[in-house]
């Protein structure tokens, strides 16, 4: 184990000895740090636990006290997962509510600098916070997402997997999977063409899943008569079926332009 003699460790906190903390950093109570871990210098952790692997920068700060009002000292934290990069002054905040919640990151994600998760997010495997992305309260940012650089999410959104968002742009409602979207508020413009193909996704998943976007966006239906017909011409398709069952959950809605919401009362 390499701890820096200006390192401040509370005395509970759970250290492997493959890790190794640099200077000036501080770890308060609740601590506890997979193997491997690698935390630069002036760090900030407490209530949280850190996945192997995962290399946290200067300033970042970790399972610090929410910011919401209702919080009064309930034991909560946030849980990160392996392989992660967090960059210069990140913020990531215990959950909020009952003792036990949790702020949850995933795997290989990577966090730019500034970049934010607020309490009681979901932030799963493999997602890019690029520098100042921020997200509110109870968000779900999917797998392999990327954020773009000052781009706002208001709280309770979810961001689908996949999804990638252009800087400085503002999300108020949901965004589907696979999509490209981009604006204040954000619109989703078709799929992620070269996010998909890059990730594997054959030349046939990535046609259905543009042709399902056209239906939708084409709006020659409700909402509700748009999702059954994509029902019913891919029924088989699982990324597609993502697509559908991820708007028909939808409690915020999604922006289809900037003067229209998509969303029936029925769904």
């Amino acid at each position: 184990m390499t701890i820096h003699k200006t390192a401040i460790i509370d005395k509970n906190a759970i250290i492997p000895a493959s890790c190794e903390i640099g200077p000036n950093v501080i770890i308060g109570e609740n601590v506890i740090l997979g193997e491997n871990v690698k935390i630069i210098a002036n760090a900030y952790l407490e209530n949280c636990e850190i996945g192997d692997g995962t290399i946290i920068y200067p300033f970042a700060s970790l399972g610090t006290a929410p910011q919401d009002l209702s919080y009064k000292g309930q034991k909560t934290k946030a849980v990160i997962g392996k392989n992660c990069i967090i960059k210069e002054y990140v913020t990531i905040n215990r959950a909020a509510g009952e003792d036990g919640a949790i702020t949850k990151v995933g795997d290989k994600c990577l966090f730019m600098a500034s970049s934010h998760v607020a309490h009681n997010c979901v932030v799963e495997d493999e997602a890019i916070f690029a520098n100042l992305a921020t997200i509110g309260g109870h968000c779900h940012v999917g797998k392999g997402a990327f954020l773009g650089g000052m781009s706002v999410y208001h709280q309770n959104v979810r961001i689908g997997e996949y999804v990638i968002v252009s800087g400085f742009s503002a999300a108020r409602m949901d965004l589907p999977p696979f999509c490209k979207a981009d604006g204040r508020p954000a619109i989703m413009h078709g799929p992620n063409t070269i996010g998909l193909k890059r990730r594997g996704f054959t030349p046939e998943e990535r046609k259905n899943i543009r042709d399902a976007y056209k239906m939708i966006q084409a709006r020659n239906h409700t909402l509700t008569e748009t999702l059954k017909l994509i029902e019913e011409k891919y029924p088989n398709d699982k990324n597609v079926m993502r697509i559908v069952n991820f708007i028909r959950e939808s409690k915020r809605g999604i922006y289809l332009s900037r003067c229209n919401d998509l969303v029936d009362e029925e769904v």
